[in-house]
């Protein structure tokens, strides 16, 4: 594989200024680079191309994205504190597994936090935002016949994101954020594996009309009911394909890009 591949869209700017002796910063471009890494792991985990239980080899992957082993042990780290990575003392860094009672407290926690936040939105709703939501809807179901599995998560958070904003609660916006990144990889899973495409677009048409006609109680119930029902069928499935996967004494799970082409 051509070194940089990974990381090239988005090269590290030519500037090369290193801090002052003494100053404790750290160099603009071991940062840039840190990140652009850390950018390439991250959607490989979210795409299914590292799934869970994978172990990530730091040699393997600094080899593969042409960087040193300083921004994959850095990256690396920062998806543990995101919660994608675990670190073993004796596998090292490999793809963090979450369990079915954390996945239905996941998506239990998003239901509770985002119909709160939809509620909230509503009365600063404008036809803008409506337009912005529509086309978002239009754009993520010509992913879904597609079958473009990578785009999914990204549109999934747009749409919701979308509806949000006008609320103007930053830090809720941010742990939301953070528990669609932890429910993005098994979401992408849940719509390829149970084909669930319909339910969710029909889901999302019913959300979004009803906040276009500014009925906060319809639309704040639609949005935890789409929300549960996503995690419920998302376990009910986990929970055969893990049982699966023990009787076959296979150690990891299948990705989602894998079966979405079947």
């Amino acid at each position: 594989m051509p070194r940089q591949k990974a990381i090239s869209s988005s090269p590290a700017p030519t500037n090369t200024a290193t801090a002052p002796s003494g100053s404790g910063l750290v160099p603009i471009q071991r940062q840039t680079l840190t990140g652009l890494t850390l950018d390439a792991l991250r959607e490989r985990i979210l795409r299914g191309q590292f799934p869970e239980g994978e172990p990530l080899r730091q040699d393997a992957i600094a080899d593969e994205l042409g960087v040193s082993r300083i921004p994959v042990r850095e990256a690396l780290r920062q998806l543990e504190a995101e919660g994608l990575v675990n670190f073993s003392p004796h596998r090292g860094a490999v793809v963090s597994t979450l369990s079915l009672e954390e996945i239905v407290e996941l998506f239990e926690l998003r239901a509770n936090i985002e119909s709160d936040l939809l509620r909230r939105t509503i009365p600063y709703m404008s036809v803008e935002n409506d337009k912005r939501a529509r086309e978002i809807l239009d754009a993520y179901e010509i992913a879904l016949e597609a079958r473009e599995v990578a785009a999914w998560g990204v549109l999934n958070w747009q749409f919701h994101s979308t509806l949000y904003a006008p609320s103007k609660r930053a830090f809720t916006m941010t742990m939301v954020k953070k528990l669609h990144q932890h429910s993005d990889r098994y979401l992408r899973m849940q719509l390829a594996l149970t084909h669930g495409e319909t339910r969710a677009k029909d889901e999302h048409r019913a959300i979004a009309a009803a906040v276009a006609a500014r009925d906060a109680k319809l639309a704040t119930r639609l949005m935890r009911e789409h929300i549960l029902g996503a995690g419920k069928s998302l376990v009910a499935f986990l929970d055969g394909h893990r049982r699966d996967q023990l009787q076959r004494g296979s150690a990891h799970s299948l990705a989602p890009s894998d079966l979405a082409a079947g």
